[in-house]
């Protein structure tokens, strides 16, 4: 009886004990997420104050950073008076201030918040906020840059940095395949500090989406690299051992194209599927339903290309792109400006807090490894592959533009290669071992000092440049304001102008106009006018004929005794001379 009763006083008590701890960890992570919300405020409350001074010497970014290099202290401070009898799986916050052992625990928990949470709404938003016309325009080239310019990075920049670890003492636990993996995450550039600045002086369209472009395709690109780079470690590790195998090597560059490809088809795919739904049913009347199925469908095409062991960043790059180019055409006027407003949100607070987060890095993460010659001959090796990115490609590319990229232009192009969310977060993958490690402190240093340097210095280039300026605002006419029968990707200025485009922007105008945005969208001009003879099924649905006030274009029904089918408000009356072929295929069709 005195035992039973003495168990039970002990278990009492140690239930007792792991309350106070569970509320410990609880009043531990609230102070955490206090401080981090602090920095957010802060840098909302000084980017206003810049901007209202029209100080443009720092961005929002770099003062994350900064922000997150002071407060470390203040963060290292509540761990040590809180963290007294905790156990080891705690939040990764916690983690990240203790021992190197807690930190690798809590560390796959911080890898899913970055790559589930964080990144998806801001290569989203990068998709669906571009410039569609003048991005489309510059198609040819920008995949030049993207996916050329990003493989000769990755390359040149291993190559440089093999070399350096050969002759370097103490660092002959670098191999080739982590100076390729250092290569392939340091070669996605994140050059928004840059492109805000670009932004609020306007510089030329053209230029601004050739750089836009080429970096949220880089970023993808680099990406599927690092997992293809890591598939191919695999398969050496456990089939050849550590030298390099052709037959592996030909399969990592299939395994590439393959998954950069299935993962382009999901992200269009979904896009469009959303840009079907919002055409053919009446959702656009509940703004607040539409908005949502919207926001679902965009994040759902993550988590599918996740699911089906694709890259979700590449898929949900791509979904932003047709959201943007088809489903924005179909959703209500308050559906459109809540999904821009919500997505800028989304974008603005999560780059901030993955930019203060670095800062905070800097300082807490327990396993840095410090190398000064590395971190010099990195510096060197990326500024090395950046001019060969930049200029041999565009030394090529103007041979067949016909808007050639200056020397200026080549100039500031390869100033805008800075590094950020992206490249750290590839190297916060793995840190296990001493190489990467290695890499995860000098990605922190080069993300830094390119932000913070390279942004800050970004108004006196585009002066010392002489960067061309727009006349014309750098936005885009809004959709809802075209005029009717426009079309608003065609490669002419509004003042009707024609500019020069390339064979692949041309090919890709004529499919656009007559062939997808027809069917997926209620832009002009209709598929009854660009494809008759497959326009029975579309105009069939409900929503066809179903007329529809609240929004245009409707149906119109013609009077009694008229055509037989269905016409679109807005659409070019046909004369009652129609030809009489069209009428029979027409009559013969199952409307």
């Amino acid at each position: 009886m005195e035992v039973s009763s003495s168990t039970s006083s002990l278990a009492e008590a140690s239930g007792t004990k792991i309350d106070e701890r569970k509320s410990m960890a609880h009043t531990l992570d609230s102070l955490i997420l206090l401080l981090y919300t602090c920095l957010l405020t802060l840098t909302v409350v000084t980017v206003w104050l810049f901007k209202h001074r029209r100080i443009r010497f720092v961005h929002e970014t770099g003062l994350a950073i900064v922000y997150g290099l002071i407060n470390t202290k203040n963060m290292v401070d509540v761990v040590a008076k809180n963290s007294s009898g905790l156990p080891n799986n705690w939040p990764p916050d916690y983690l990240l201030l203790e021992s190197s052992p807690q930190f690798k625990r809590g560390l796959p928990i911080l890898i899913r918040i970055f790559f589930n949470v964080l990144l998806p709404p801001i290569i989203f938003h990068a998709g669906y906020s571009m410039k569609k016309q003048y991005f489309f325009r510059n198609i040819g080239s920008i995949l030049t840059f993207a996916f050329v310019g990003t493989t000769l990075s990755t390359f040149v920049t291993a190559g440089i940095l093999y070399g350096l670890v050969r002759i370097l003492p103490n660092l002959e636990f670098f191999r080739f395949i982590d100076t390729l993996h250092f290569g392939a995450l340091i070669s996605a550039t994140d050059p928004i500090t840059i492109l805000a600045v670009f932004n609020d002086v306007k510089v030329d369209v053209n230029f601004y989406a050739l750089v836009f472009g080429e970096s949220i395709l880089n970023d993808a690109v680099a990406m599927v690299i690092s997992r293809t780079l890591e598939d191919y470690e695999s398969a050496i590790s456990y089939g050849s051992g550590s030298g390099v195998n052709a037959m592996v090597f030909l399969k990592a560059v299939g395994e590439f194209l393959g998954i950069f490809g299935a993962s382009f088809l999901v992200g269009s795919l979904l896009g469009c599927t959303t840009a079907l739904v919002t055409k053919f049913t009446h959702i656009h009347r509940f703004p607040e339903l539409e908005s949502t199925l919207f926001v679902l469908m965009s994040y759902s095409t993550f988590l599918v290309a996740e699911s089906l062991n694709l890259t979700g960043i590449v898929a949900v790059l791509f979904c932003g792109i047709c959201q943007a180019h088809y489903t924005y055409n179909n959703l209500s006027s308050e559906s459109k400006h809540i999904t821009k407003q919500f997505f800028n949100l989304l974008n603005f607070m999560a780059e901030n807090f993955i930019f203060s987060y670095i800062g905070v890095s800097m300082f807490t993460f327990t396993n840095h490894n410090f190398n000064v010659s590395f971190i010099l001959g990195s510096f060197l090796a990326i500024f090395i592959a950046r001019a060969v990115n930049v200029y041999i490609l565009s030394f090529f590319l103007n041979l067949i533009r016909q808007n050639r990229i200056t020397m200026n232009l080549q100039h500031m192009l390869f100033l805008s290669g800075l590094r950020g969310a992206i490249a750290f977060a590839l190297a916060i993958r793995n840190t296990l071992t001493e190489s990467r490690q290695m890499i995860l402190s000098t990605t922190l240093i080069i993300v830094i000092v390119t932000v913070i340097v390279n942004g800050g210095s970004t108004m006196s280039f585009v002066t010392w440049l002489g960067i061309p300026l727009n006349s014309e605002d750098n936005e885009e006419e809004p959709i809802s304001s075209a005029a009717p029968g426009k079309d608003y990707n065609s490669l002419d200025r509004p003042e009707g102008r024609i500019l020069p485009a390339s064979w692949m922007a041309r090919m890709w105008s004529q499919l656009d106009k007559r062939y997808l945005k027809p069917f997926l969208t209620h832009c002009n001009p209709t598929l009854m006018e660009t494809l008759p003879e497959c326009s029975a099924i579309p105009t069939s649905c409900p929503e066809w004929n179903q007329e529809d006030s609240s929004r245009s274009p409707i149906v119109e029904h013609p009077p009694k005794g008229g055509q037989n089918f269905p016409r679109l408000m807005g659409s070019p009356r046909r004369s009652s001379e129609a030809p009489q072929e069209f009428e029979n295929r027409l009559s013969s069709s199952n409307i």
